[in-house]
């Protein structure tokens, strides 16, 4: 399988970005969600395309001196579990 992921625009809000880590940040997100994508797949409901008002997202640990790449890979894995349903078969064995 071949996955493609480009990530047109990241919006931090609330959070002090400077110009040279948005781009590794990006990097490190589209680089993570294409690694997770192509081994744990996708709701099948997201596999025909279309818009997405609002996914679940676990949480992320944001620390001052952490490095770009590991927030990305954070925010990745946060994304990861709303669009592979992860959240919804995780919060059904609570």
């Amino acid at each position: 399988m071949n996955i493609n992921l480009h990530i047109e625009r990241l919006i931090f809000d609330g959070l002090s970005v400077g110009a040279g880590q948005s781009a590794l940040i990006q990097s490190a997100i589209e680089t993570e969600l294409a690694r997770l994508l192509a081994g744990n797949g996708l709701l099948s409901e997201l596999m025909v395309g279309g818009a997405v008002p609002r996914l679940p997202a676990n949480s992320i640990q944001l620390t001052n001196d952490a490095p770009p790449a590991r927030l990305g890979q954070q925010i990745a894995r946060a994304v990861h579990i709303g669009i592979s349903g992860e959240a919804t078969s995780e919060g059904s064995k609570k």
